[in-house]
C-alpha cells in the first residue's frame, strides 16, 4: 500500500516536471521593448452611405476552373482570382491615398532590424465557418506554402527565401520576418502572407487530389455556396461577416449572391448581358464600347455606359517569346519580329485611337518606370537587314523565309477571342516581312496551362500588376526552363540575374529605383516581351438598377463592379425598385433616356 502511494506521488511529480519542460520548449516568444503600435482610423472611406444591401449581380467567366485550389498544378487560372480576393490582407493601401490601412491586423510596429513586421490581428476576425483567425493560421500558413504536396515550386521557393520566418507572441500577435531590409511601407507587400485555416489542411502527398474541389474557409466577405459543374459557381454574402462594420469595409459588398456563370464565347456573353441575363459587361475594347453597345437596349436607356480613367500600374500586356524554340534563341530573329509587329495599325484601326503603346513590362509605377525605354517600330526594312543578316534570305513559294530547311514560322496562342482580330492583323502585317505568324486559340483554362508549362512558341497574355516592379519570377534564371513557373520567356542572363537580386536585396529606393531602370532596359534588349498595348481606363456597360457611389470609383478601381476585392471591389448596390421599373419597362417596349457618362476626376 504505502509502495503504491509513492509511486503516486512520484508518478505525479514527474508528469509535473514534464508538463513545466513542456511549457518551457513551448514558450512564446516576447515582443521586443518600446515598439510604436501604428493604426489608421481617420483616413476617408470610400464607400457610399446610401448603399444598399440585398439581390444578385450575375457575371460570366469564359471556363469552368479546373480547380478551386488557389496554389498548385492548375490553379493560376481566370476563377482564381474571385478566390483570393475573398482573403482579406492583413493590412491594405489606401485607395486614393496610399496610406497604409487595416484590414486583417488592427495595428502594426516596425522592427529596428529594417525587414520584421509585428501585427496585432482584430480579435473578431473569424473563418467562414466560424472559428477564430489566430496567429496559428499565419504559422502554418508559411509551413504550407513551404510545403512540397502542395506542388507549387514558385511559392515554395518565395516562402523559404524571401519570408524568413513567422514567430508568435500569443494568440493574437505575432511577427513575419523578411529577408531584406525594405522601406517600412513596402514590407506589408513584399512579406505579406495569407492566412490558412489551419484546422481545414491536412498536408500530405494526397492534397492536390483531396483538395481540388474543397470550399476552403475564408476571411472575406463572400463563400461559395453552390457549384455547377461546367456551369457555374453561386458565392452568398455571410450573413453574420465579422468585418461588416469596420472602417474602410462598411457599405460595401452589398449584394446578398455573386453568380458566376461560364459563357466560353464572348460574343455570346454580349448576347446574355443585352437579354438581361448578365447585369456587367465590360466594354474596354473599342468595338465593344463604339460599335456593340449602339443597339436598342442601350439607346433605349435599359443599360448605361460609364468610361471612368484611372491611375494605375499598367498590365505588363504582350507577346512572350519562348526562348525553348531554337529559331527564337536568335537575338535578331526575336528583333525581326518586334519590328514586324504593326501595332500602329492596331491602334488607329481596330483601336480607334483608345489605347496606347505599352512602353516597356513595368509601366505606370511611377519613379521606377524608365521612361527612356521605347517599344520596338513597325519597320519592313530593318526586318529585311535583321533576318538576312541571320541567314534568312530566301523565301518559300507562299513568301515565308527559309534556313537549312526550316521555315520562319511559329504559333501565337491567345486565350480571349476578342483579341483575335488584332492577332489576324498582326500576322499580315508579319508576313510581308517572310514571317509566318499563325494564329491559335485556345480556351481560357487550356491557354494557361499551355503556357505556364511553356509549350508556346508565342504568347499573347497580360500579367496582374504589383505594388512594385517585380522582375524575380519573370525573368530570372531561377525560374527558366521549369514548368509552372512565371518566367515563361525561359530567359536567362547571368547579368540580369545579378540586378535582378541586387534589386531584391536593396534597402535604398534610390538604388533600387536605378537598378529597376537597369533591369528594364536589360529586359528590352532582350526582346522577349513585346509590348502591346495599354489603357488608362476602364469601360463597362451596366443595367440601370446596379448603382455606384457619386464619386463612382477609386484612384485604383480597376474595375468599377469587381464584387469581392478587399480594397477597391464591392463598391455597387441593387436598387431593387429600379430593377422592377426596368423590366416592367422592358416588358411593356417603353424606355428611358440613353445614358453615357465619362468620368474623368482622375485622368
Amino acid at each position: 500500500m504505502m509502495l503504491n502511494i509513492l509511486f503516486a506521488i512520484k508518478k505525479t511529480h514527474l508528469t509535473t516536471l514534464f508538463c513545466l519542460l513542456a511549457l518551457s520548449a513551448f514558450s512564446l516568444a516576447e515582443l521586443p521593448a518600446n515598439l510604436d503600435w501604428q493604426t489608421n482610423t481617420t483616413a476617408p472611406e470610400w464607400s457610399a452611405e446610401e448603399a444598399a444591401k440585398g439581390g444578385m449581380i450575375r457575371l460570366s467567366i469564359p471556363s469552368f476552373p479546373p480547380t478551386l485550389r488557389t496554389v498548385g498544378p492548375d490553379a493560376n487560372n481566370a476563377f482564381r482570382s474571385f478566390l483570393l480576393d475573398n482573403q482579406m490582407p492583413l493590412v491594405a493601401m489606401h485607395p486614393n491615398t496610399g496610406e497604409v490601412i487595416p484590414m486583417l491586423a488592427s495595428h502594426w510596429a516596425y522592427d529596428a532590424d529594417g525587414k520584421t513586421v509585428h501585427y496585432r490581428l482584430k480579435k473578431n476576425a473569424r473563418w467562414s465557418d466560424g472559428k477564430a483567425v489566430t496567429a496559428d493560421d499565419f504559422l502554418f500558413a508559411l509551413e504550407f506554402n513551404r510545403s512540397q504536396h502542395i506542388v507549387a515550386p514558385w511559392y515554395n521557393k518565395h516562402y523559404q527565401e524571401e519570408i524568413t520566418d513567422i514567430v508568435k507572441h500569443n494568440d493574437h500577435t505575432f511577427s513575419i520576418k523578411g529577408a531584406r531590409k525594405k522601406p517600412q511601407k513596402d514590407l506589408h507587400y513584399y512579406y505579406s502572407i495569407q492566412p490558412r485555416a489551419k484546422h481545414f489542411h491536412q498536408l500530405n502527398p494526397d492534397w492536390v487530389r483531396r483538395y481540388n474541389w474543397k470550399v476552403e474557409p475564408n476571411t472575406g466577405p463572400y463563400q461559395i455556396d453552390k457549384i455547377r459543374k461546367g456551369k457555374s459557381i453561386a458565392f452568398v454574402r455571410k450573413a453574420n461577416w465579422w468585418a461588416a462594420n469596420d472602417r474602410y469595409l462598411r457599405n460595401r459588398f452589398n449584394v446578398d449572391q455573386v453568380l458566376v456563370k461560364v459563357v466560353r464565347d464572348p460574343n455570346t456573353a454580349f448576347k446574355y448581358f443585352e437579354r438581361g441575363e448578365l447585369d456587367v459587361q465590360n466594354l474596354t475594347l473599342p468595338k465593344l464600347w463604339h460599335e456593340k453597345s449602339n443597339s436598342p437596349i442601350f439607346n433605349k436607356g435599359f443599360i448605361h455606359k460609364l468610361a471612368f480613367y484611372n491611375q494605375t500600374e499598367q498590365s505588363s500586356s504582350g507577346l512572350f517569346l519562348n526562348l525553348e524554340n531554337p529559331l527564337l534563341q536568335d537575338l535578331r530573329v526575336r528583333q525581326a519580329i518586334a519590328h514586324g509587329l504593326n501595332f500602329n495599325k492596331i491602334i488607329s484601326q481596330l483601336l480607334r485611337n483608345d489605347y496606347q503603346r505599352l512602353p516597356t513590362f513595368h509601366s505606370g509605377y511611377g519613379d521606377y518606370t524608365n521612361n527612356n525605354i521605347t517599344p520596338p517600330s513597325f519597320d519592313l526594312d530593318k526586318v529585311s537587314r535583321l533576318l538576312e543578316d541571320a541567314g534568312w534570305q530566301n523565301k518559300d513559294s507562299l513568301g515565308i523565309r527559309i534556313k537549312d530547311n526550316s521555315r520562319l514560322s511559329f504559333s501565337i496562342s491567345y486565350g480571349n477571342k476578342l483579341h483575335e482580330s488584332q492577332v489576324i492583323v498582326l500576322a499580315e502585317e508579319a508576313k510581308k516581312a517572310g514571317i509566318e505568324l499563325k494564329p491559335m486559340y485556345l480556351e481560357s483554362t487550356s491557354f494557361y496551362k499551355n503556357v505556364i508549362e511553356k509549350k508556346h512558341d508565342i504568347a499573347w497574355l497580360s500579367w496582374s500588376t504589383g505594388f512594385r516592379p517585380v522582375y524575380w519570377q519573370h525573368f530570372h534564371s531561377d525560374n527558366a526552363f521549369k514548368a509552372q513557373t512565371n518566367n515563361i520567356t525561359n530567359l536567362a542572363n547571368a547579368e540580369i540575374d545579378a540586378k535582378i537580386v541586387a534589386y531584391r536585396e536593396s534597402t535604398n529606393e534610390s538604388q533600387r529605383i536605378r537598378l529597376a531602370h537597369e533591369i528594364e532596359q536589360l529586359i528590352a534588349d532582350e526582346v522577349v516581351f513585346i509590348p502591346s498595348t495599354m489603357v488608362p481606363f476602364t469601360r463597362a456597360g451596366f443595367w440601370r438598377w446596379l448603382k455606384l457611389p457619386t464619386h463612382v470609383g477609386t484612384r485604383a478601381s480597376k474595375s468599377l463592379f469587381d464584387p469581392f476585392n478587399a480594397v477597391t471591389g464591392g463598391l455597387f448596390w441593387i436598387d431593387g425598385k429600379i430593377k422592377l421599373d426596368t423590366l416592367s419597362a422592358k416588358r411593356s417596349g417603353d424606355g428611358f433616356p440613353p445614358n453615357t457618362m465619362i468620368n474623368t476626376d482622375y485622368k
